[in-house]
């Protein structure tokens, strides 16, 4: 029997952070901030209880954005250098912090919600991380000047956050990779690779989550150039 799961993230509360935005600023701040993250957080797990799901997911509620969320605690990460940049091969404009200095994991990145989500459900529980490829193409950099090193550096302090979580409790480690749907060729020379040094030594199970569906306009144009059939995947996976 197949075991049914959620991609990962579910929408937040209204009193969390603002409906139907992209990076939707919080609603509240400080020690009641905390406490909301951690109420979501259990909320969802009960709303994917209740719908019967078998692998439950911490909803991704307390952060605000899938890559940024996990950036927001390393070293050689600026947010205070924000730059505007073409991101998924350009086809839409993001506001991403800046690469400075050499990637340090300086303590536990998402240790806190996934205690919450462990100590709140019996079933297996599964745990999201942005992967090294599509974290590289959301963010600027100065420091590396090279793909392939950047997504190394992230790579390794990804493997440091999984290990950790799967230590805790974390059943299955999910990375999210929708870049590898948009530069074929570097997924080949070096994306796999990162993703593999990323997951090295996890003693739990891992996934991999490759996705291009949101409705904007730039994917809706994109979609329109690939014809009847779409089979860009077996490029990277024949």
């Amino acid at each position: 029997m197949f075991e049914t799961t959620i991609a990962g993230s579910l929408p937040k509360p209204a009193w969390l952070a603002k409906p139907r935005m992209l990076w939707a600023p919080w609603q509240l701040a400080g020690d009641a901030l905390v406490e909301a993250k951690r109420d979501a957080t259990v909320l969802a797990l009960k709303e994917q209880e209740d719908a019967g799901i078998d692998i439950v997911t911490d909803g991704e509620q307390a952060r605000q954005h899938f890559v940024h969320g996990f950036l927001e605690r390393l070293d050689g990460v600026d947010f205070g250098r924000r730059v505007t940049m073409g991101i998924r091969n350009n086809r839409y404009d993001a506001e991403v912090p800046t690469v400075t200095g050499p990637i340090r994991r300086a303590g536990s990145v998402h240790r806190f919600e996934a205690e919450i989500a462990r100590a709140h459900t019996r079933r297996s529980l599964k745990f999201t991380l942005p992967g090294p490829m599509t974290i590289i193409d959301t963010l600027a950099d100065e420091h590396y000047g090279d793909k392939s090193s950047l997504a190394m550096a992230f790579a390794a302090v990804l493997n440091e956050e999984a290990r950790e979580l799967a230590a805790i409790g974390v059943d299955v480690i999910q990375f999210d990779e929708p870049a590898f749907n948009v530069y074929m060729d570097e997924v080949v020379q070096w994306g796999i690779t990162a993703l593999e040094r990323a997951a090295e030594g996890l003693e739990c199970k891992t996934a991999v989550h490759i996705c291009y569906g949101y409705g904007i306009k730039a994917n809706i144009d994109w979609k329109s150039t690939l014809g009847a059939e779409w089979r860009q995947y077996e490029a990277i996976f024949p």
